[in-house]
């Protein structure tokens, strides 16, 4: 998944790849020749009392030096490009992969997840990018340079890393080996603390309100406790690798000189050999030791590549239509556009026992308002949510303009649907630049005609800034009522040919929601507007042209408010639980 990932991101950036591996070739054929003059110093210009020859094989030296170093530098700053490339890359990927999943796809990864997949686990992907730009090439050239130099510098004693070299690939080995099973449950639980700390924050008032703060206090504790084991444990292997990559060269380091001590009593090799060769022992264990960093880096960087190529590979459940079959233009007739159609629908979450909804048939008129109400767990919001293609019915259709919503554009369905939820939500940013979120080209003059209708003009105006008056994210600076009637105002200015409701008007006390539903009446009445309300409150949707009951996912009855009350138990029931008959009638 690791190589598979990293091919795929890596191909755009072939060129600067192979600038990254000649510079590093460079630097590595630099770094090999340096001991090689150090030795013929030594032994050539030092021990001969050669003056002339120190100097110029020592300026040779100093060219060689400012090769290597320039050669590193580049090579680095280039392999850095070609990672943070990689990095900008992958986040993009999968935001915009994320963009495109329905809320089934959202149920499945879970906030929390997407978050760290996007952040934390794209950070080890790109952290990994880095090093193997810096090492791949470098430290396995390195390493056979370092030998054959080695060997041509004294082969008998060169026959000493035979030894060392597979004893230091060993122990490097069994550390590495248990490293990708503890990555793995680290990334786990990194998850399951960003789950936490979200829940945390964003129910920070319920926490409050049932003084659970010691209660949510331990759970997060656990939560971080468990990440902290993990974590040790793996802290705990890699500090392990590097007092044992330092006893293989200590050893390796004793026992050479040692041996070299004595061919050199022997006349069998020079001073300046012995420090050559000591050298180019230090350079094999250097590239043994970056090899080592790369390895300690690989089992935490594949589990988070699979983590993230998880999310790119998931397709979304709402497939949009091919190029040649989509319904790019509305048709000519408003009152065709705003024609909403539902057939036989039904959806069901997989594995689910039951369907959500079953053989659902509704079709909302332009210029009307229809109403669906039903208990709780009826399925109404699912229902809604088949319209903007939230999510797909699993049987029977839904058309809009007498045109399958399947088949439509998603630019063009998103402009003919708008939607206002039941939980709202808004940016951080200005009340403007909320409002503006569905027409971007809006006028200041249609932004506060939205917020008359939504009946929240006199709360903005009252605002020191106005419509610049700074929004916090999710509207965190705002009541629930504020939030929900800046949502309303939000879709109006989109002017959308279907506004659809999802019980939109719970915050909102009586009053307001009456004056609310008296302008909105009159707002879309005037562009011919289809409107679909979704509410729990009788009083809200007691007015329209036409009311659509729900009972566990079916349809038990359509009509006005008094032909239900006269003829549908489950409607008149719903009614008589929050009105008195007097009220009713």
């Amino acid at each position: 998944m690791l190589i598979r990932l990293l091919g795929a991101q890596l191909r755009p950036y072939r060129r600067l790849i192979a600038l990254a591996v000649v510079l590093q070739l460079v630097q590595t054929l630099a770094t090999l020749c340096l001991p090689t003059i150090n030795a013929d110093i030594i032994n050539n210009g030092v021990l001969r009392g050669e003056t002339d020859h120190i100097l110029s094989a020592g300026a040779v030296m100093m060219g060689v030096t400012v090769l290597q170093i320039g050669s590193a530098g580049a090579a680095v700053l280039v392999g850095a490009r070609v990672a943070m490339g990689v990095g900008r890359d992958l986040r993009s990927a999968v935001f915009s992969r994320v963009q495109d999943f329905s809320v089934r796809e959202m149920s499945h990864f879970g906030t929390a997840s997407l978050i760290t997949r996007t952040t934390n686990d794209v950070q080890q992907v790109q952290t990994l990018a880095i090093l193997a730009l810096s090492v791949l090439v470098a430290a396995p050239l390195t390493c056979v340079g370092g030998i054959v130099m080695a060997v041509n510098q004294d082969p008998p004693l060169a026959l000493l890393l035979l030894i060392f070299v597979p004893l230091l690939a060993g122990v490097v080995g069994v550390i590495v080996r248990r490293m990708p099973k503890l990555f793995h449950g680290m990334q786990k639980r990194v998850d399951n603390v960003n789950r936490m700390m979200r829940e945390q924050i964003t129910g920070i008032r319920v926490i409050r309100a049932f003084v659970r703060d010691e209660h949510e206090q331990e759970r997060y504790g656990g939560a971080n406790r468990e990440l902290m084991t993990v974590a040790l444990r793996v802290g705990r292997l890699m500090a392990l690798m590097m007092p044992a990559v330092l006893l293989v060269w200590e050893l390796a380091t004793v026992t050479i000189i040692w041996f070299g001590g004595h061919r050199i009593n022997s006349g069998e090799l020079q001073a300046g050999s012995l420090i050559a060769f000591l050298s180019y022992l230090m350079q094999i264990l250097m590239a043994v030791m970056m090899t080592l960093f790369l390895l300690m880096q690989v089992p935490r960087a594949a589990v988070s590549a699979g983590r993230v190529q998880e999310v790119l590979d998931t397709e979304s459940s709402v497939v949009p239509p091919s190029p040649s079959a989509s319904v790019t233009a509305p048709p000519e007739r408003r009152g065709e556009s705003g024609r909403l159609e539902i057939r036989g629908a039904g959806f069901s979450y997989p594995g689910a026992e039951e369907p959500v909804l079953t053989g659902i048939d509704l079709t909302a008129a332009p210029g009307r308002t229809t109403a669906v109400i039903g208990s709780t767990g009826s399925g109404k919001t699912t229902l809604l949510n088949l319209v903007p293609r939230l999510f797909d019915a699993t049987a029977g259709e839904v058309r809009i303009g007498g045109v399958d919503v399947r088949d439509m554009d998603p630019a063009l369905l998103a402009r003919t649907v708008g939607l206002v939820p039941q939980k709202p939500y808004l940016f951080s940013g200005t009340v403007a630049s909320n409002l503006r979120y569905g027409k971007p080209d809006a006028t200041d003059d249609e932004l506060w005609r939205a917020l008359e209708t939504a009946q929240a003009r006199e709360f903005v105006a009252a605002l020191p800034e106005g419509l610049d008056a700074p929004v916090s994210q999710g509207g965190g600076n705002l009541s629930g009522g504020q939030r929900q009637r800046l949502a309303i105002a939000r879709v109006l200015v989109a002017e959308p040919a279907i506004y659809l409701f999802d019980d939109s008007f719970s915050a909102l006390d009586y009053t307001t929601d009456a004056a609310l539903r008296v302008a909105l009446g009159e707002e879309t009445g005037a562009t011919g507007a289809t409107v679909v309300i979704v509410a729990q409150r009788v009083s809200t949707i007691r007015g329209a042209d036409r009311i659509v009951v729900l009972d566990q996912g079916r349809v038990v009855g359509t009509g006005d408010h008094e032909q239900l009350m006269r003829d549908n138990p489950t409607y008149r029931e719903i009614v008589l639980s929050q009105l008195s008959e007097k009220e009713a009638a």
